[in-house]
């Protein structure tokens, strides 16, 4: 079987550039793959961890489990508050949708109020960037025009929903 091949240091931000690519070519997998390649040689490159997260979350509609779970721990990686808490926002935002998309109206609705609570944390940790506050005002419409999403953000739950309905 062949090894895996290692990047050298001087082709690390052309392939985070490529990574970034991928992802606007709708192939996560492939972004995905360089993002491991650059993080091999420099595990805390902060961009190449917040396009891997963001690949992974790309990845969300599949209903592959673990996927949310992987991508909150790739950005948990990241080393500035705002942008650790914010990108964690997107990957719960993300997870919300996915869940909407499959009916999974009572998982869609506490992932939805995960993430308002991380967009909430990121606009008091960086009130002057309005993109907590986009993100916020999205779910806020979502859940104001869903009846379904409306009734299930008011009835009584556990405090650790499982994720599936």
């Amino acid at each position: 079987m062949s090894e895996l091949k290692r990047l050298p240091v001087a082709s690390l931000q052309a392939a985070v550039a490529k990574a970034a690519h991928y992802r606007d070519l709708n192939q996560p997998e492939e972004a995905e793959s360089i993002c491991y390649d650059v993080l091999a040689v420099d595990p805390g490159h902060q961009e190449a961890l917040q396009i891997l997260g963001l690949a992974v979350t790309d990845r969300f509609a599949t209903g592959r489990v673990g996927l949310l779970e992987a991508a909150v721990e790739v950005f948990e990686r990241l080393t500035d508050g705002y942008q650790r808490t914010y990108h964690v926002g997107v990957a719960w935002e993300r997870a919300a949708k996915a869940h909407l998309e499959r009916g999974e109206i009572h998982s869609a609705a506490a992932a939805f109020e995960h993430a308002l609570n991380c967009f909430e944390e990121a606009e008091a940790l960086r009130p002057d960037l309005a993109d907590p506050l986009l993100r916020w005002n999205r779910c806020v419409r979502l859940l104001s025009t869903n009846a379904a999403l409306r009734d299930a953000m008011g009835a009584p739950r556990k405090a650790d929903v499982p994720f599936g309905d």
